[in-house]
């Protein structure tokens, strides 16, 4: 069994910057991709970035150009790097990874609230 659990988040300006991390306690090895949702108030969620276990990245639309995901040394670790931060990026970020061979997200962290105000 493995935990995600995120950190970083919390209240920044408009314009600022946040890093977001997320590590996994558990099967270091058994995790494959590994990725960034998130979900504001009465809205679906939607992805922002995943990275596989190869190092390939996909953005969603709205944050591409302003965020960056990646990998730490450790298998078990990714990060968001957040600029331009809009208030419109408000919304609760989970970080999710995914086993080997497998298509669907495995495991899913609680959550970390970022919010920006304008």
């Amino acid at each position: 069994q493995v935990q995600l659990v995120e950190s970083g988040g919390g209240l920044v300006q408009a314009g600022g910057s946040l890093r977001l991390s997320c590590a996994a306690a558990g099967s270091i090895f058994s995790i494959d991709a590994m990725g960034w949702y998130r979900q504001a108030p009465g809205k679906q969620r939607e992805l922002v970035a995943t990275i596989m276990s190869g190092g390939s990245t996909t953005y969603g639309g709205s944050v591409k150009g302003r965020f960056t995901i990646s990998r730490g040394n450790a298998t078990n670790e990714v990060s968001l790097q957040m600029n331009s931060l809009k208030p419109e990026d408000t919304a609760v970020y989970y970080c999710a990874a995914s086993v080997p061979h497998t298509a669907a997200w495995t495991y899913w962290g609680p959550g970390t609230q970022v919010t920006v105000s304008s």
